[in-house]
């Protein structure tokens, strides 16, 4: 009797035990979605931000009509793109940005106009945080998908029905500072 008494006691540790566990694990897998979600949501903060200043320098008549142009259209099509365009957009961004303000004096020639200096500084603040807001968005993706990929989430449906995150790749490369340039904090 004694005997018996003791194995139900150890199967039922056993169980709670293995039930804390389980929980644990859910709990973890479901706070990995919230810090994705979280830092999703920051990355498309960062991207709206640099397109918004990318119109902005489009639009502040410090540009020629044609650069003005093809950075405003790239900045409108980065804001207006569907799901599965944006990556595609926002990399056509990064291109045209680098394509206007890598150009050989265009940053000496911007700051010496009007409030050229301040677009040229807020424009390379946001295109610096969009790749780190990218960055942290895709080291959460990996971490999630690294937890998903275990056994015991994937035999016991622990994600629920919620999708495995895609990475977010896109060319985010800001524009480099001309020759001597300082570039800024």
């Amino acid at each position: 009797m004694y005997h018996v008494l003791l194995n139900i006691a150890l199967a039922a540790a056993v169980v709670i035990l293995l039930g804390v566990y389980v929980s644990w694990r859910a709990t973890r897998i479901d706070r990995l979605h919230v810090r994705l979600e979280t830092a999703r949501a920051g990355l498309d903060v960062a991207l709206v931000r640099r397109a918004a200043v990318a119109l902005e320098l489009a639009a502040s008549r410090l540009l020629d009509p044609a650069t003005s142009l093809l950075l405003a259209a790239a900045a409108h099509e980065a804001r207006i793109a569907d799901a599965d365009n944006r990556e595609f957009a926002e990399s056509d961004l990064s291109r045209a940005l680098r394509a206007v303000i890598e150009q050989p004096g265009f940053r000496d020639t911007l700051a010496g106009r009007g409030d050229g200096a301040a677009l040229l500084e807020e424009l390379d603040a946001a295109a610096r945080k969009a790749a780190y807001a990218r960055s942290f968005y895709n080291n959460a993706v990996t971490a999630t998908r690294a937890a998903r990929r275990k056994l015991l989430p994937r035999l016991l449906h622990l994600a629920g029905r919620a999708p495995l995150p895609e990475f977010f790749e896109i060319d985010d490369a800001p524009p480099e500072p001309s020759a001597g340039a300082v570039p800024a904090r």
